[in-house]
């Protein structure tokens, strides 16, 4: 069955672990002990009903502050469709986890607390998923049984966020009204919002349309490892194994490979269960070339005629992950695909405001939390694409060399030549 990897966004409260307890009771997807814990949990807590955001909250700082801290991945499925849910949090000083959540994201479930209306949080995630290029939107107004189930309310606060989505490019965005805490149009329509027409929350995600997510036009091999057997019956077998970033690969046809700029054409493609006639994404192939090529890690295996920008000059949107601000001429590690390198900060061209979404042309810094437009000059060449044509190819993160800690998440913008 087809896979639909899904996140959810917005801000704290707004009742995103909630929401992903409710679809998982719903479909059936929860072990009967696990049902019976989360009650006595609640009981214990005094809550008047079974509080069903327990079963997302698996740390025990997070069962006891009532809130989301890291990501939370669950898994079920229907007849129609398997999906993964990253539940992540709203807080803002998580929001290095909400990026990570939506960054292998088919569809953003944004939810909106139909009191509070669209928030900065809100509105964070918002730019965060579509700078991530989730290709599919689905406002969620939650806690429509507090207003009465008003129908103005809703059409108010999809207005609002349908004006600022325009702004961000959004593909595809569906609304629908909704109550967590009670399931009303979350997996059935509601008898108490006769006046939506729309879909249920679970019917849209398993109808919805997902298989052009997937860049099959580029194809791009970044060799993750060199395979060469320590047996004599071996003695020439070189294999290169790795993950397809995106497009197909097939035995026989000719291929590029880079650095080098030098070509061969496949010998063998295997996986784990034996050869196959043609590799795609998301799979995790040995690839077997016709000739011996000096080929190692870091390297990308692609067509002649579709090769990525090669470069070492990298314009790219940075969300900024650290407590310590990212400064002009900062030097860290790029870790893309699977090649890593020195980099340093040549240029910070703006910070934008996530309310606004203006553009602070005088910023210096990108402090937690901050996105902005750079410069990177990287110490080797990057094998890219533009991260709005593949995002594999086209994202990356920055480390740290002293902590080896995780600081920035980028998306590529543009081939520089």
């Amino acid at each position: 069955m087809e896979l639909l990897r899904f996140t959810t966004a917005g801000s704290v409260d707004d009742g995103k672990s909630t929401l992903i307890g409710r679809l998982l009771y719903e479909t059936k997807s929860i072990f009967e002990d696990q049902l019976e814990a989360v009650d006595r949990a609640s009981r214990s807590r005094r809550y008047e009903q079974v509080n069903l955001a327990l079963l997302m909250d698996g740390l025990r700082a997070e069962r006891e502050q009532g809130i989301t801290i890291d990501v939370a991945y669950r898994y079920f499925a229907t007849p129609k469709r398997k999906f993964i849910i990253a539940d992540t949090p709203g807080h803002i000083q998580y929001t290095r986890n909400m990026v990570t959540g939506a960054s292998t994201a088919n569809l953003a479930l944004v939810l909106v607390d139909a009191r509070n209306g669209v928030v900065e949080q809100s509105r964070r995630h918002a730019v965060l998923s579509s700078l991530l290029h989730v290709p599919h939107f689905v406002l969620c107004v939650n806690k429509m049984d507090l207003v009465g189930y008003d129908q103005d309310r809703f059409e108010e606060i999809q207005e609002e966020f349908q004006s600022f989505a325009a702004r961000l490019e959004v593909e595809d965005l569906t609304a629908i009204p909704i109550s967590a805490l009670y399931g009303d149009n979350v997996v059935t329509r509601s008898p108490n919002m006769a006046w939506y027409e729309g879909p249920s929350l679970l019917h849209h995600l398993e109808n919805l349309y997902i298989a052009s997510d997937r860049n099959l036009i580029d194809p791009r091999f970044p060799v993750q490892y060199v395979l060469r057997p320590h047996s004599a019956a071996f003695h020439d077998y070189r294999g290169y194994a790795g993950q397809v970033s995106s497009g197909s690969f097939r035995p026989g046809q000719e291929v590029l490979v880079l650095p080098s700029g030098l070509t061969t054409s496949i010998e063998a493609i295997e996986t784990a269960d034996g050869p196959v006639d043609e590799a795609f994404p998301p799979m995790s192939v040995t690839m077997r070339l016709a000739d011996d090529l000096d080929i190692s890690r870091g390297d990308m295996i692609c067509r002649p005629h579709n090769r990525p920008a090669v470069s070492q000059d990298v314009d790219a949107m940075v969300a900024w992950l650290s407590e310590m601000p990212m400064q002009l001429g900062g030097r860290y590690v790029v870790k893309h695909t699977t090649r890593s390198a020195r980099s340093l900060v040549q240029e910070l061209y703006y910070r934008l405001d996530v309310n606004t979404l203006h553009r602070d042309l005088d910023a210096t810094v990108l402090g937690l939390n901050e996105i902005g437009r750079v410069r990177l000059r990287v110490m080797v060449p990057l094998f890219y694409d533009g991260y709005r044509r593949n995002r594999t190819t086209g994202g990356f993160v920055l480390i740290d060399e002293a902590t080896n800690n995780t600081v920035g998440a980028g998306m590529i913008l543009e081939k520089v030549h």
